[in-house]
């Protein structure tokens, strides 16, 4: 009998969460516009950027305004959680052979390269901006996933599969680059005690420890602090612990199946009280059965499952309602024609559905490849549109690669516009490439 880990947090179920949480985020971005372009946006940069949080203890000082927090600290779970997805895909997903990943994975590389080059070519003359060459990289998986979604039936599974399985080797690229091009000032003892803490990680998860309190305090007050004051972006932290945890169950199915077909005998042989109470021997069965259950579970999918409601529905609205609120001032062309808006938009519609396309038509020409069952090139064309919806992992990048405020307001401005006409573009041509005869 396999000891592989049971999928229980299947992909259908990640996709309907990813799908509602794009609704989500849709609300708290308009929410964040019509916020910041009122009569009230004082109260949204206060609220935002000059609200002070954190703590204090003797000498030791962790101070940042709401905004700081969440693209530091709860950002970190975010990214935590899709560390977890990552290992997940890997060890018994849709990137756990060769067969399956080939194609999102080479897919996700052509989507990062060619919009990277498309930045570059158009702010080559402008070196000051060329920094942001990252922004136009990422995929948004929450937003495409939620508007797949409302086409229905009509939408291939297989092709929703593609779709996760290529937004997931997106963001893993994505990490990448964070961790390795936006990072300013290295503190080198920082990342060793960090590296101290990882490493203890890693020998607790070969040595059986399944706690995952003891993976939580000792990331937290190990390796994310020590990133916090490294220079690394703390939410880089929240990958590199999800790594270290088990991804294996203690108990293979077989032995799982056993044991509980004998508590389930023990129950029914223990006579039933005459009122609706437990007897005292049939609540130590189910305190067994709750013993044996979570033998049978990861750390791993625990962990995933729990956070990744957490992360959906309260987390990226929250990022989005703190960090969408461009504030127009002045003519909004003059903000959307900008080279870095138009560079930002380039990128994400033409050259995500470019890069994706033409690296995928390669693979699947020399066989390296096939196309998801079922799935025709026309309707494949249409995914490869809306992943130039960046949104929220290009408003994050933008964060890091621009410190003048005012060309991070631009370069949210041609991230939005290049989403928006990313979406329309997409669910127009899906809309006609999936039209029942």
């Amino acid at each position: 009998m396999s000891e592989k880990p049971i999928r229980h947090f299947g992909i259908t179920k990640f996709i309907n969460q990813e799908t509602a949480g794009g609704v989500l985020l849709i609300l708290a971005t308009i929410v964040a516009l019509f916020w910041a372009n009122s009569s009230y946006y004082p109260a949204y940069h206060h609220l935002w950027y000059e609200l002070k949080a954190g703590i204090t203890w003797g000498n030791f000082k962790l101070i940042g305004s709401l905004h700081h927090w969440i693209n530091d600290g709860l950002m970190a779970i975010f990214f935590f959680t899709v560390g977890l997805e990552i290992k997940r895909e890997i060890i018994g997903g849709e990137l756990s052979s060769m067969k399956k990943a080939t194609l999102p994975i080479v897919a996700a590389i052509g989507g990062m390269l060619v919009p990277a080059l498309i930045y570059v070519l158009v702010v080559i003359n402008k070196p000051e901006l060329i920094h942001g060459w990252g922004i136009p990289m990422a995929t948004d998986i929450a937003f495409a996933l939620g508007l797949l979604a409302m086409l229905g039936k009509r939408v291939n599974i297989q092709l929703k599969i593609f779709l996760t399985a290529l937004a997931i080797a997106d963001d893993l690229g994505a990490i990448l680059v964070i961790a390795i091009f936006y990072t300013d000032t290295i503190a080198v003892k920082e990342l060793i005690t960090a590296a101290v803490f990882l490493v203890v990680l890693i020998v607790a998860n070969y040595a059986g420890v399944r706690r995952t309190l003891f993976y939580t305090v000792v990331g937290l007050s190990g390796v994310w602090l020590s990133f916090l004051y490294s220079g690394v972006h703390a939410t880089i932290a929240g990958v590199l612990i999800a790594l270290t945890i088990p991804a294996r169950t203690k108990i293979n199915e077989e032995t799982y199946i056993t044991k509980l077909e004998k508590l389930l005998k023990k129950f029914r042989n223990i006579n039933p009280n005459n009122n609706p109470l437990l007897t005292e021997g049939q609540a130590h069965v189910i305190e067994e059965i709750d013993k044996v259950n979570d033998e049978a579970q990861t750390p791993l999918q625990k962990l995933e499952h729990f956070l990744h409601p957490i992360t959906t529905y309260f987390i990226l609205p929250l990022f989005a309602l703190s960090n969408a609120g461009v504030r127009i001032e002045g003519n909004i062309f003059d903000l959307m024609f900008h080279p870095v808006s138009i560079a930002i938009i380039l990128g994400l519609v033409i050259g995500k559905f470019a890069g994706i396309t033409i690296f995928s038509k390669l693979m699947v020409k020399f066989k390296l490849a096939i196309l998801p069952e079922g799935v025709t090139w026309k309707q494949f064309y249409g995914v490869a549109m809306l992943a130039g919806i960046g949104f929220t992992m290009s408003i994050f990048i933008s964060e890091l690669a621009f410190r003048d405020e005012a060309l991070k307001q631009i370069a949210k401005v041609g991230i939005m516009t290049a989403s928006l006409i990313a979406a329309l573009v997409g669910m127009g041509w899906l809309a006609i490439s999936t039209r029942k005869k």
